[in-house]
């Protein structure tokens, strides 16, 4: 099983997305102890916003179809995913590749990939927040291409010590609930 590895907060050692993201790493590794693991830290090496020419270049894309497992790490900046992730998204989500349209609509074409997403939030938010467009935009985007994410969540991490707290001791708890 060859697993991704995707981190994009800026905050680098204090970053609750990638303590998160770390967590299901040795959740699967754990599962399978022969995983090949890949990591791209977006940050650390960012990607150059989408142009004509970058369409060019396709290892990010042939990156995500090589691996069997995603794990992206996502803190919500500003009510959405941070600039480096939207930069990965737009190499992989590629017409032809990973979906395409057809007369009765789009078809996503990567339906045989498993992505866990760990979001990280400041704040207090779900799917029902006119606020909230990180769980909503990645369960669209990934749905459109065919595969349903799973999602692991830390909120209220900005509200206080004991809520951050908290909020990492639920978003493990859910690492765990998907070993399970």
């Amino acid at each position: 099983m060859t697993i991704l590895k995707i981190d994009s907060s800026i905050t680098g050692e204090a970053s609750v997305s990638r303590q998160l993201t770390n967590a299901i790493i040795d959740q699967l590794k754990a599962q399978d102890s022969g995983a090949t693991i890949v990591t791209r830290d977006l940050v650390a090496e960012p990607l150059d916003h989408l142009t004509l020419a970058a369409f060019a270049d396709t290892k990010v894309l042939d990156e995500f179809l090589a691996a069997d497992t995603i794990v992206i790490g996502a803190p919500m900046y500003n009510f959405g995913v941070p600039s480096q992730l939207k930069a990965w998204i737009d190499r992989i989500a590629v017409a032809g590749k990973t979906f395409r349209y057809t007369a009765n609509g789009p078809e996503g074409l990567v339906g045989d990939k498993r992505v866990i997403v760990a979001i990280s939030r400041g704040g207090f938010y779900d799917t029902t927040s006119p606020f909230e467009h990180v769980e909503t935009y990645l369960a669209g985007l990934f749905g459109f291409i065919g595969v349903k994410p799973e999602f692991v969540q830390a909120n209220g991490i900005a509200a206080g010590p004991e809520q951050r707290e908290a909020g990492i001791a639920n978003g493990l708890e859910e690492v765990e609930r998907l070993a399970a």
